[in-house]
């Protein structure tokens, strides 16, 4: 079973203090901080496996958001150690344990913090160690507690945790054990019964990494799970299910469980709490988009009619917050196509959505969800030429069967509003049909 991670800021190699003695660094790792984790029950993760030439990265901020536990070697006060800390304290409330050595004087701002001192030889190498990290494992099992240990935490009231993961990328961008990563790839394509078969495998998420809980979390979606979703997500650590990832994930599965309100309830609690939010918002409109549908389908027309103004209302807001995010000034433009007569604001928002989208691409790395944002643009502009080549860069990227599906659901709709008005283009249906193809071979 996999332990949690504790990520270790320390001095690298050997440094010297105020007074000019050297201090061994890797061996106080070696023979202290690093014993101490294991007999905690943790793995430990040392700074320096994510440095490269000395630069603080992207994969060092995501260690130091991520990891449940940290320990924090203030000696020398050195200025990368203190910079880390000030992250992790910022993002994490607890679970963080600060050390130092014997005899330096620790910076006023850090000065009333609880932190454990262990002492040196002339060598600069610990001494004293079995005591020491007897002290320090007793540190570590105590910061399971989630009572508060940042200052930050404990002295900003209602002080909110940083929103630092996004759906779709969070599984490409979190290290952890490689094995469990490659199970849950291999569940996903079995299918549901395997995602569950290997988190009764797995035990209690307590014992888990956040990457591998968010993982099995995002593959239950990936399998159209939503229930087990909704079960997970009460399962999950309260700081962890906090998070506006796993917060608004939750909503999109009770929405495709057939529990819209409890959806509504969620984003909207959600917004009051972290404010606006292209991803929540987009979902959100998500859940007003489906009881529109199911409006239509009743018959029920003032209420459909309703319902499509909040749910363009609500995918307007999300592009609004972040107008580098194109999902939801797509939904926007798309939905407004299929008002009747379709809204004549959405030819001012069209440009701005495929600006959105172009620079993404531009940037490098694009997705799926980048061409069939390109794809489904083209559709509403009738350029076939266009719609055709987003397409083809499209298919090779799906990852997930829903992928293709929601994009066809959203081409089907465009297709059949102008139908209606006798505005049908025949080439567009071509487009559904290979998407359609895809869905059935990405599900096999």
């Amino acid at each position: 079973m996999t332990r949690p991670l504790c990520f270790v800021l320390m001095p690298l190699g050997k440094k010297p203090d105020a007074a000019g003695a050297m201090i061994d660094f890797d061996a106080v790792y070696r023979d202290l901080i690093a014993p101490a984790i294991a007999e905690a029950e943790l793995d430990p993760l040392r700074a320096d496996e994510e440095m490269a030439g000395g630069i603080i990265h992207k994969p060092m901020f995501e260690r130091l958001i991520l990891c449940e536990f940290a320990v924090a070697d203030l000696t020398t006060a050195n200025a990368n150690v203190f910079y880390e800390l000030g992250v992790r304290h910022a993002v994490r409330p607890a679970s963080t344990v600060l050390v130092f050595a014997e005899g330096g004087r620790l910076p006023f701002d850090v000065a009333p913090l609880r932190a454990l001192p262990y002492r040196l030889t002339a060598a600069g190498a610990p001494t004293d160690v079995a005591a020491t990290k007897a002290a320090l494992v007793e540190r570590l099992r105590a910061a399971r507690d989630p009572a508060p240990d940042s200052p930050v935490f404990q002295l900003v009231e209602g002080f909110a945790e940083v929103d630092h993961t996004r759906t779709d990328v969070f599984r490409d961008r979190v290290r952890y054990a490689a094995d469990i990563k490659e199970r849950l790839a291999a569940a996903r394509k079995q299918g549901l019964i395997s995602i569950r078969v290997l988190e009764q495998e797995l035990g209690p998420l307590a014992n888990l990494e956040s990457g591998v809980i968010i993982d099995l979390f995002l593959s239950y979606r990936a399998a159209e799970g939503w229930q087990d979703m909704i079960d997970l997500a009460k399962k999950m650590p309260r700081p962890l299910a906090d998070t506006a990832m796993v917060q608004e994930q939750l909503a999109f599965a009770l929405n495709r469980a057939g529990r819209g309100e409890d959806a509504e309830r969620t984003l909207k609690a959600l917004l009051d709490r972290r404010g606006p939010s292209s991803e929540t918002y987009g979902i959100l409109g998500r859940v007003y988009k489906d009881r529109w549908e199911a409006a239509v389908k009743a018959g029920d027309q003032f209420l459909a009619e309703g319902l499509l103004e909040q749910a363009i209302d609500a995918y307007r807001k999300g592009f609004e917050a972040d107008w580098r995010d194109a999902y939801p000034g797509v939904n926007a433009v798309t939905l407004m196509e299929l008002k009747e007569p379709p809204d004549p604001q959405r030819q001012q928002l069209l440009p701005v959505v495929a600006y959105a989208v172009d620079r993404r691409i531009a940037a490098g790395k694009p997705d799926y969800w980048d061409y069939a944002t390109r794809l489904e643009l083209a559709v509403l502009g009738k350029d076939e030429q266009a719609a055709r080549a987003a397409l083809r860069a499209a298919l090779p990227l799906i990852r997930e069967v829903w992928e293709p599906k929601t994009t066809l659901r959203n081409l089907r709709l465009i297709r059949e509003a102008r139908e209606r008005r006798q505005e049908s283009v025949a080439w567009a249906q071509s487009l559904e049909e290979a998407l359609a193809k895809r869905a059935v071979q990405q599900h096999s």
